[in-house]
């Protein structure tokens, strides 16, 4: 079992920005870029990278869909008391 993961992530606050996000990559732009530009998240200065994390430390439903993820998927919109994810598992 899977004890640590390396994600990023997009935080934004309204569903219909991360709908569109989530749009651009589907078309091929950059994770990290569109997080530098989109996020609220002050992990944006990273490209949304989160670095290691174990499972306790995130919110109940961000953990729940990044540990469900594989090596460079992208989750689907994860919304949380903070506002909507978009996930990439990095490692």
């Amino acid at each position: 079992m899977v004890t640590k993961i390396h994600c990023a992530h997009i935080l934004v606050e309204k569903q219909s920005v991360a709908l569109e996000i989530k749009a651009k990559i589907a078309a091929g732009e950059s994770f990290s870029k569109l997080a530098q530009q989109y996020s609220i998240d002050v992990s944006k200065k990273r490209g949304g990278d989160l670095g290691l994390f174990g499972r306790g430390v995130m919110v109940k439903e961000f953990e729940k869909a990044a540990f469900a993820l594989e090596k460079g998927q992208i989750s689907d919109i994860v919304k949380t008391q903070f506002g909507y994810h978009i996930i990439k598992r990095l490692d």
